[in-house]
């Protein structure tokens, strides 16, 4: 099969890479479509230590096989990366996603999407409505992400929440928390990506301004998510939460963050509040009854031949989602 495979000497497209066998309560599953997102262009830079393997783990696909559980067989799926040990302490405490032993589809362990076929146990499967086209259901992974969130932070009608980063996550994230009936704005540097929001009626303002900088710090936040995906953007959010608010961090990066000052957090009483994975059902949802965009965000669509050039095209300033498939 094909295969896009992140080596010592950068991603290659593999076209005799041996098909993956499903294990035990696992499917094979045909890839129809994935998406490039912040991650794996930071796995490029070294993030994880270098893995080295298939890369991405947002996709749709189709169960092919699935030994001793045919009925999964032909269905059209979206699939959790997160594979626990099931063993651990922390599995047993329902805690799977941070099992200290735990494989991440196209991150730590396991081979990922960018290719003809994966596998992934049944249990991290979801079937997915047939009125919900593909390159929708592609976002069901990052708007999971999105949706963590308000598992971890109760944002209230009356907060002042402010969104820092108009990139791909940060324009789902944006849109999550807007449902939320907050007062947001969402941060950025690009008209165009802050267009997509200010069209479904979120307020925006662009951070290179100096004068709306200038106001935005006069009026801090009770919550901040930083999602610029760069480790400059942790210092301006810092500043951007008001002492007892939440900075909430989406950022995933190879580089280490800029030095900065830590007392600040004990002095400032901030809660600091990591967030990752999330649920995919209320995602399925939301996408199947559009009540989240995600076409605006479709910048282009490569086949998986041309996965190494989707990848340098993914990785260029200003571009948002571009999908990989066929």
């Amino acid at each position: 099969m094909r295969a896009l495979r992140l080596t010592d000497n950068g991603p290659f497209l593999d076209t005799d890479y041996p098909v993956p066998i499903p294990g035990p309560d696992e499917a094979l599953i045909r890839v129809r479509l994935a998406g490039i997102c912040a991650t794996d262009l930071q796995l490029l830079a070294g993030y994880k230590h270098g893995y080295r393997g298939v890369l991405g783990h947002e996709f749709v696909g189709e169960v092919v096989e699935a030994p001793g559980h045919t009925e999964w067989v032909g269905q059209r799926v979206a699939g959790e990366l997160n594979i626990g040990c099931g063993h651990c302490d922390l599995c047993r405490r329902g805690l799977g996603k941070h099992c200290r032993q735990r494989e991440s589809l196209g991150i730590i362990g396991r081979d990922g999407a960018f290719a003809d076929f994966l596998t992934l146990p049944i249990a991290n499967l979801h079937p997915l409505p047939d009125t919900l086209p593909d390159e929708h259901a592609v976002f069901v992974e990052p708007l999971a992400a999105a949706l963590q969130l308000l598992e971890q932070c109760h944002i209230r009608p009356d907060d002042r929440v402010y969104v820092l980063g108009d990139g791909r996550l940060g324009l789902l994230v944006a849109q999550v928390i807007a449902r939320t009936g907050c007062d947001l704005t969402a941060l950025g540097r690009t008209d165009a990506k802050l267009a997509i929001l200010a069209e479904r009626g979120i307020a925006t303002a662009r951070t290179d301004n100096p004068r709306v900088l200038t106001e935005l710090l006069a009026h801090p936040a009770d919550v901040v998510v930083e999602v610029t995906g760069s480790p400059v953007g942790f210092a301006l959010a810092r500043r951007l939460v008001r002492p007892g608010g939440i900075l909430a961090l989406k950022s995933t990066f190879a580089a280490d963050l800029p030095s900065f000052d830590i007392s600040s957090l004990v002095v400032d009483e901030i809660t600091l509040v990591g967030s990752r994975c999330g649920p995919f059902p209320p995602a399925v949802r939301l996408l199947t009854e559009g009540a989240v965009s995600v076409q605006p965000l479709i910048h282009a669509r490569y086949t998986l031949d041309d996965g190494v050039a989707a990848l340098g095209y993914a990785g260029q300033r200003g571009v948002l989602k571009v999908l990989v498939g066929g």
